[in-house]
């Protein structure tokens, strides 16, 4: 009887959990409809406190991220909509309308660093991937997961000769293919929950040789630019910009991505 009455409670409280979750993410979509209203109106500035408030929530997306981008660009906030479509670009990598918009918000800073160029492979392999966000790895881990125990199943069943040699060397390939896509799909997660970039927002900085403002000077950057974080200590941060040159600058100067 105990056992039955545990199992009901458990039962209320997943219910409960479900029907939370369900009536908050139907707020979320009403909201950003709400967001989308306002911004179609020309009314930028209400549909940016709108969507700030669901990110404030805990509520994110590349679309959320990319709409609070093109708000903040039409505001003429350049720094913030560079910030969120690069947040927009980190979820979804191969969108076109985040890229195109992302190159738009970056032609308008100071700063014009020259990229070092990457080897061949590298950049083949940026490009395999970005192909898909880290859910669609993980779907595509799923099926060929699914496909392998089909093989498995095949091997274990038949009884023809032909059809075992073939699930077998099936079976290899999708084995290598799910270890390939699940671990694809776990990287692209953990690199989506990290901060390990972040934008510049004081107008005119000097980054400096170390963590102290005595230090030594080494150049000036601007709002807007985009710099990998090395490193944190005692409010600074190391950074990296994209000509390979490396300074500290002061934490409060930059937003994460």
């Amino acid at each position: 009887m105990k056992t039955i009455v545990n199992l009901l409670k458990y039962s209320v409280l997943s219910l409960g959990l479900f029907l939370s979750f369900s009536l908050y993410a139907q707020n979320a979509e009403q909201l950003l409809e709400t967001a989308n209203d306002h911004y179609s109106r020309v009314e930028y500035q209400n549909a940016l406190e709108i969507y700030l408030s669901l990110i404030e929530k805990g509520y994110a997306s590349d679309v959320l991220y990319y709409n609070t981008g093109n708000a903040f660009f039409k505001l003429k906030d350049i720094p913030s909509a560079i910030l969120y479509y690069e947040k927009a670009l980190k979820l979804n990598p191969s969108d076109e309308d985040i890229q195109h918009n992302l190159q738009v918000a970056n032609s308008m800073i100071v700063d014009k660093i020259e990229v070092i160029p990457q080897l061949f492979f590298r950049n083949w392999w940026k490009s395999f991937y970005n192909m898909m966000p880290a859910n669609a790895w993980a779907w595509m881990s799923i099926l060929v997961f699914t496909l392998l125990l089909v093989a498995i199943y095949l091997y274990l069943t038949s009884n023809q000769v032909f059809i075992r040699k073939i699930a077998f060397f099936s079976g290899l390939a999708l084995l290598l293919l799910t270890i390939g896509t699940f671990g694809l799909a776990s990287q692209k997660y953990y690199y989506t929950r990290q901060t390990n970039e972040a934008i510049i927002f004081t107008p005119t900085i000097t980054v400096k040789s170390s963590p102290a403002q005595s230090s030594v000077d080494l150049f000036v950057l601007h709002e807007g630019t985009k710099v990998a974080m090395l490193d944190k200590t005692n409010g600074w941060t190391k950074i990296k910009i994209a000509n390979g040159s490396i300074g500290w600058l002061p934490e409060k100067s930059l937003k994460g991505i």
